[in-house]
């Protein structure tokens, strides 16, 4: 039986007077690799926030793992990486095993000496992303890609069953976004459900196996086949102005 992850029925939300979501009707399953795609304003990072727990719907129901959002503790099961390329700052003084284990700061405050079971904790985390051998490494040494791995380390630390990336390969070179799917790819394996927001409608396509596409209302959720046959003119309609697509080869 399928496990329903995050369910929402006819969600709304506002902020003051002005609407940012209307009555969205969306389901996470486990195991699924949902890319999440729309206009800026659009509402994407208001749903991310409601997942968090970081605003409450104005209507409707939203519940994670079955249980009612506003009763749901057990917080370490959803990952959270953020759009870091602009904001990173790159002299941050910290190895990529520092950085790591803040992800477990929230369950265990900080703390001075680390146990044995986190150390092995941090360890796997950064063996998933394939990064052990920079374990040692000031994280600032490390070039986009790599620190986007070790980033998503810190969210796999805790072993969440829901892991969200937001515009995670922005400033991320060609060569390394491929690389950077393939990892997402073996995480998706493991068990780990995917919600990704991106803007890049054609790579999404090509590597999500459900497509969302989310202007204050949801427009389209279903498989990426289906989304790319759309005709420009209907992409354009959900986007709410014309849209250029750029076609990758693969």
């Amino acid at each position: 039986m399928v496990k329903t992850i995050v369910n929402m029925e006819n969600v709304s939300f506002h902020y003051g007077n002005r609407q940012a979501l209307s009555k969205i009707n969306f389901q996470i399953n486990e195991g699924d690799f949902i890319g999440l795609v729309g206009p800026n304003g659009g509402g994407k990072t208001t749903l991310i926030k409601l997942i968090l727990g970081l605003e409450k719907p104005s209507a409707g129901n939203l519940t994670l793992f079955g249980v009612p959002a506003q009763k749901y503790k057990q917080k370490s099961n959803i990952g959270y990486v953020s759009q870091k390329a602009n904001t990173f700052n790159r002299g941050f003084p910290a190895t990529v095993t520092e950085v790591v284990a803040m992800g477990l700061t929230a369950k265990l405050g900080y703390f001075k000496r680390v146990s044995k079971q986190v150390k092995v904790k941090v360890e796997e985390a950064i063996e998933q992303v394939g990064m052990s051998a920079y374990k040692n490494e000031n994280i600032g040494n490390l070039s986009g890609g790599q620190q986007q791995r070790i980033f998503i380390a810190r969210a796999l630390v805790s072993k969440p069953k829901l892991l969200i990336l937001d515009e995670p390969t922005v400033g991320v070179d060609a060569e390394n976004v491929e690389k950077f799917f393939d990892l997402l790819h073996d995480l998706n394996k493991q068990n780990i459900t995917l919600l990704l927001v991106t803007h890049d409608i054609g790579t999404m396509t090509h590597h999500a196996s459900q497509v969302v596409c989310l202007n204050k209302t949801l427009h389209f959720h279903g498989n990426p086949s289906t989304f790319e046959s759309l005709s420009k003119e209907q992409l354009s309609d959900f986007y709410g102005h014309p849209l250029n697509l750029v076609t990758h080869h693969h």
